[in-house]
């Protein structure tokens, strides 16, 4: 499937996961949203929408950088009319933005709570919401989360409740999304790794650059989201997908060179057995 003249709306592609996989897109021809919060760069995260947007044009397609919190359904709206404004319509979202809590119950403050549930669940709900009266009139549209397979276990179950519901809850949307919109020819998939990704999430939040060297690059997933959105026909759809598992459809088995430290032990993500 050719990207050029596709419109594809991604949420946190100021940087990380979310700008890697806007910039493989990006590289096809495809004009890229960047609907992201990040106007002012932060030292320790890297990157603002319009650093990324240059970069975007840079590869090969077309961006527009919009500045938006997906908290609040204005600046989704006001994003998505701008998207169609400029680019025409929208054919594929992305929904990459997620806040992170690794906290126990009681650990869990209300305030964090609502944050991580109104970006991860709501927002995310929102942004599709809003984006589907123009997918519908895409000839290939896309749907793609990025969450994990909905594994109810205790061992995924118990040390993070809040998060982990919202993560799951992501899930269940994109699942739910499959069946909806599928007269529609809307496809609708969730992605996740099989191992940590080296992001400043996990440099800074979970095990520094000892678990970074223990990750896969942001490449995999970019790699992995472009095979599916480049999908015909609903080929691909109602799918939790794991990054590795995409690409050996595919054909691809040999991931050495996603590795940060090639031929380094690998650790697993969360959610993943």
């Amino acid at each position: 499937m050719s990207f050029n003249n596709k419109t594809v709306f991604i949420t946190g592609a100021s940087r990380g996961i979310g700008k890697a996989i806007a910039l493989k897109l990006a590289k096809e021809g495809a004009n890229i949203v960047i609907a992201a919060k990040s106007v002012e760069e932060n030292p320790k995260l890297g990157g603002t929408i319009f650093s990324a947007a240059e970069e975007m044009k840079a590869a090969g397609g077309n961006a527009l950088a919009v500045q938006t919190d997906i908290r609040f359904e204005e600046q989704i709206e006001a994003a998505v009319k701008k998207a169609v404004e400029t680019f025409g319509g929208i054919d594929i979202v992305i929904n990459n933005a997620s806040a992170i809590q690794l906290t126990g119950t009681e650990q869990t403050e209300a305030k964090r709570f609502d944050l991580i549930h109104s970006i991860n669940v709501r927002g995310t709900f929102l942004v599709t919401k809003h984006c589907v009266p123009h997918l519908k009139k895409s000839t290939n549209a896309h749907i793609l989360t990025l969450s994990p397979p909905i594994n109810i276990i205790p061992k995924w179950l118990g040390p993070h409740v809040a998060y982990t519901m919202s993560k799951f809850n992501m899930s269940m949307m994109a699942l739910g999304w499959a069946e909806e919109f599928k007269k529609a020819n809307i496809a609708s998939n969730a992605l996740w790794p099989k191992t940590t990704i080296d992001t400043a999430a996990v440099r800074n939040l979970l095990g520094g650059e000892a678990l970074a060297n223990m990750s896969r690059t942001v490449d995999i997933l970019a790699d992995a989201a472009y095979y599916i959105v480049s999908k015909e026909n609903l080929q691909y759809t109602g799918n939790t997908f794991i990054d590795e598992e995409v690409l050996a459809k595919e054909g691809i088995t040999d991931l050495s060179k996603y590795s940060v430290v090639p031929g380094g032990r690998l650790f697993t993500d969360l959610f993943v057995d």
